[in-house]
């Protein structure tokens, strides 16, 4: 089978090798796998991330979100049959998405949004299970609840931010803060619903003084945390809430004692890397995430398709995401 892969830990994308088209033997299918026929993919700063940290001595597969169509499953399969079209996240620790045949759990599975086609569904599946999961798990905010309460979202434009502020404006009663610090993803986090938008460029806290938003309930940063650490510190009420997703060297957490503030992980492959008994909570909450896409309460987030499953076009994909400058989702289709 087609795979794109790379050996070679820290390259810069422009390298030959930093990642190659080869081919691959076609994978065979444990007892609650499927074996998926990849019909598109989207690249995450996690694919970068793995490319610049973690050699191997054989080629490596990276890619952690898919759309396809289940060609085989195993003898204990029981969510899905052959010919389902599906679409999830994958597992950190098993071969990725970059190739035609693909393994997969069923427990973190969903059925793909009947409404959208493969590329337009490929933006959703990583970035949902990390939103819903900071959102409904980590912070513990209930459907419909979070009346007279404020979250603010560092760096909404994002993949994770911008399906985030969906969920957060259409399924809570939150009001919702998103920053972004360009005109055009300004833009964008307004169009997903975000009720007000701020700049993280610039002081957090008069802008919020500004609008009457401040104090905040809740912060979820997606980037450069141990930044924003003391202006999130500041915009907090006490006995608030910061949850965070991105990988700090050091993060002070002293400062949050005085407000009693909380503060909460998020790493979406904690499920499958433990097989903890509550796995199959991804599987229910992509079946979610497919009807309330299909009822059109929620729309993907894709912003730039990037062509064919290929070297060329993956690097290009990853140059992108290495820059900041990505709005919403990358996505690829077709081998």
């Amino acid at each position: 089978m087609k795979a794109v892969v790379y050996t070679q830990a820290g390259l810069p994308i422009q390298d030959p090798h930093a990642l190659f088209d080869t081919d691959l033997p076609q994978p065979t299918p444990g007892p609650r796998d499927l074996l998926v026929e990849v019909k598109a993919i989207a690249v995450n700063p996690v694919d970068t991330k793995v490319r610049a940290s973690r050699n191997a001595e054989q080629p490596q597969v990276l890619g952690w979100d898919a759309v396809g169509v289940v060609r085989e499953v195993g003898s204990e399969v029981s969510l899905f049959q052959a010919g389902d079209e599906v679409f999830y996240a994958g597992a950190i620790d098993r071969p990725g998405s970059y190739s035609e045949l693909h393994l997969v759990d069923e427990r973190i599975v969903g059925h793909k949004p009947r409404s959208l086609d493969y590329a337009s569904a490929a933006a959703l599946p990583l970035t949902s299970i990390t939103a819903w999961e900071l959102l409904f798990d980590r912070l513990g905010v209930e459907e419909k609840g979070g009346k007279g309460q404020r979250l603010l979202i560092v760096g909404a434009g994002g993949g994770v931010g911008s399906i985030l502020v969906q969920l957060a404006r259409q399924l809570t009663q939150l009001t919702v803060i998103g920053t972004a610090s360009r005109p055009e993803t300004q833009q964008w986090v307004r169009e997903l619903g975000a009720h007000h938008v701020i700049d993280h460029s610039a002081a957090l806290a008069e802008q919020l003084a500004a609008l009457e938003q401040d104090p905040v309930d809740y912060v979820i940063s997606l980037t450069h945390t141990d930044t924003y650490l003391p202006q999130l510190v500041q915009v907090l009420r006490p006995q608030g809430k910061l949850a965070l997703i991105d990988d700090p060297a050091q993060l002070d957490v002293m400062p949050l004692k005085r407000k009693s503030l909380s503060v909460h992980w998020e790493l979406m492959f904690t499920r499958s890397l433990y097989q903890t008994e509550d796995m199959i909570k991804q599987h229910q909450l992509l079946e979610r995430v497919s009807a309330l896409v299909d009822q059109g309460v929620i729309k993907t987030t894709v912003g730039e398709h990037y062509g064919a499953i290929n070297a060329d076009n993956l690097k290009r994909a990853h140059a992108l995401i290495e820059s900041g400058k990505a709005r919403g989702k990358v996505v690829l289709e077709g081998f």
